[in-house]
């Protein structure tokens, strides 16, 4: 899956870029549908930190969520909780026995 990470108004440092790489690559598991792509853009603001993660999962659909906080790393924290959140809604749910418990 293609990554690209872009700071806005700020500087990050190659570790917070890593850790945005080991992010989408976990996000990337959760996904019912295979992420085509993955976006995580950092910025600053009046002195709040911004991480917004964009995926574009299978057939064109995107999920985005945005985190803010005093630093970027637990503003990408907290956008990966919402992104998790809206993923894992997504995920078909299986109730009852399955076909091979029927036998």
């Amino acid at each position: 899956m293609p990554i690209t990470i872009t700071a806005r108004h700020c500087e990050i440092s190659d570790e917070l870029k890593e850790r945005a790489k080991s992010v989408l690559d976990r996000l990337g598991t959760v996904a019912s549908r295979p992420i085509e792509g993955g976006t995580v853009v950092f910025d600053l603001e009046a002195g709040s930190a911004t991480a917004e993660i964009r995926l574009k999962a299978g057939r064109g659909d995107a999920v985005i969520a945005t985190g803010e906080a005093k630093d970027h790393r637990s503003a990408l924290d907290r956008a990966e909780e919402k992104i998790r959140r809206q993923l894992e809604k997504e995920a078909p749910v299986h109730r009852g026995r399955s076909a091979r418990d029927a036998v």
